[in-house]
């Protein structure tokens, strides 16, 4: 079929996590899909921490029914790919890459090691394989856990080393020539650490490479990240395994899809969880389950299991708008002043939840109870802390089917920023609660947000915004009026922004020149 033309459904391959050794490696495989296909019926929806009945069917199977995405498969998706003539493969489709398969002793009597290095390499090969059969001129990469540190050992180093000229010149761009977007699920870019041991845990780990899990240490991981030709100049000193290199893979095409709940993940009796602390996916600590710079979303969601970030509602919808969306859209708190008649020693801190019209879940939630709030700068005396603190970025189809209002398409795409400022007293690493009142915030509201699409003539958006707390109906009536218009305050071609004040009453906290901040970006494929 070929290439479909610039309707941006690019080949996906999915590479999937630690599975650690023997029936670990074999229950992995025994899956066609390595757990891509794997879905769910339970989500966190009920206010009062009830499950409710969710039938969420898979991330595979909503590619195939949202984006039209086939799943040629034919007893072996590689051995199809070899026998079929180049250019003749849908674009539009799901590739597995099975890179546990030779580790299985269900496949052999003498199952070969595990090695992370070929499962890099074996990717690329995959890549090169998809895009001849296809003639697709990138591929989408989608990865949980380790399969993310996969998925960057061939863009850092496999592909730039592979593709090196006679001199032996080191391109670190070079991934950017096959991959066009890569969306990470609870990967440890920084690294897997433990809360308790003191460093123990992970000394033991890194010397004795137990079952391969040095690989998530950072030695190994400077050695699969970073191409031998480069060492001289990118000392192991000054690795971060947490940033991408600057002159590397655009750090905009990667998104990192954070998890929150280390309660639901059952791995090795909770054990897991307990180790790496409350501030985890059960298995991920949230600092370092992104990479700096890199667009992210934290969902209140396990490493996997019941509750897993890549069997969920939350995932699929971060997953889609990253691939797909052609409009970035930026939030940022603009002029908060916070604290200023507030001892030093008080603490502020803001819980931020993005809803979508349509979908029975936060697309992102950080919150004080899921230890991931955003800290809110103290106001100090001379500084006046106007620089812009971003909240969050997400990503808008324009293309996309609207939601259906009382049988009526809706013309505009509507969002709910919820908001919650808290502050308590902190000195010398404690937490004192004399005058403290618990889950009582100093401030909340919920910015309603109605955004509609560009169009022809019109390469900008616009956008109309409310707060719930000046809107006098319930929020599904309201009617944004010419007055809820936000004006584009930026004259920068391709880029629109706007802002809004806070609420007039909640300036003495928060400042009299507080707001929120919309930067809207056209966004395309870079082929």
């Amino acid at each position: 079929m070929g290439y479909p033309g610039d309707d941006g459904r690019l080949p996906v391959i999915y590479v999937r996590g630690f599975a650690g050794s023997g029936s670990a490696i074999n229950s992995a495989v025994d899956d066609p899909f390595y757990g891509f296909s794997q879905g769910s019926v339970h989500v966190r929806a009920d206010s009062n921490g009830r499950a409710k009945f969710h039938q969420f069917e898979s991330p595979m199977l909503r590619l195939v029914t949202d984006h039209k995405y086939e799943v040629p498969v034919h007893g072996d998706q590689l051995a199809f790919l070899n026998s079929v003539e180049a250019g003749t493969v849908n674009s539009a489709s799901v590739w597995i890459h099975r890179f546990y398969d030779g580790s299985a002793d269900s496949f052999s009597d003498e199952p070969e090691s595990f090695s992370f290095e070929n499962a890099a390499r074996s990717l690329f090969n995959l890549i090169k394989l998809v895009l001849e059969k296809t003639g697709a001129p990138k591929v989408f990469l989608v990865a949980h856990s380790m399969g993310g540190l996969i998925c960057r050992s061939l863009l850092q180093r496999v592909i730039p080393e592979a593709v090196a000229d006679v001199g032996g010149e080191i391109d670190p761009a070079a991934g950017n020539r096959y991959v066009a977007r890569v969306f990470t699920y609870a990967t440890p870019h920084g690294g897997i650490r433990f809360a308790i041991g003191f460093g123990i845990f992970e000394r033991i780990r890194d010397a004795t490479g137990i079952q391969g899990a040095d690989i998530f240490g950072p030695d190994r991981m400077y050695d699969y990240l970073t191409p031998a030709a480069l060492r001289r100049a990118r000392t192991r000193d000054d690795f971060k395994p947490t940033e991408l290199p600057d002159d590397g893979f655009p750090v905009d095409e990667l998104f990192c899809l954070v998890g929150s709940n280390p309660e639901d993940y059952d791995v090795a009796f909770g054990l897991s969880s307990k180790a790496v602390g409350a501030r985890s996916d059960g298995l991920v600590q949230i600092d370092n389950a992104a990479v700096r710079g890199a667009p992210l979303a934290v969902v209140h969601r396990s490493h996997s299991g019941r509750y897993g970030i890549v069997n969920s509602e939350e995932g699929y919808q971060n997953l889609q708008r990253f691939l797909f969306g052609d409009l970035k859209i930026q939030v940022e708190l603009v002029g908060f002043t916070v604290g200023r008649a507030a001892p030093p020693e008080v603490e502020f801190q803001l819980d931020v939840g993005l809803a979508i019209r349509g979908l029975p879940v936060l697309v992102h939630e950080q919150s004080a109870a899921h230890f991931c709030p955003v800290q809110i700068e103290h106001w100090k005396e001379g500084d006046p802390i106007d620089s812009p603190v971003p909240l969050l970025t997400t990503f808008l189809s324009s293309k996309a089917p609207r939601p259906r209002v009382g049988g009526k398409e809706v013309p505009r795409l509507r969002h709910a920023l919820k908001l919650r400022l808290m502050s308590i007293t902190e000195k010398e690493g404690r937490f004192f609660f004399d005058d403290h009142m618990e889950q009582t915030e100093d401030w909340q509201d919920t910015l309603l947000v109605d955004i509609e699409a560009p169009s022809a003539g019109r390469p900008l958006p616009k956008a109309w915004a409310a707060w719930n707390s000046t809107i006098p109906t319930a929020l599904r009536d309201w009617n944004p009026g010419h007055d809820d218009q936000l004006k584009d305050t930026d004259s920068t071609p391709e880029r629109w922004q706007g802002r809004i004040d806070v609420p007039e009453f909640a300036k003495a906290l928060l400042g009299v020149n507080a707001g929120i901040r919309l930067t809207v970006t056209p966004r395309k494929l870079i082929l």
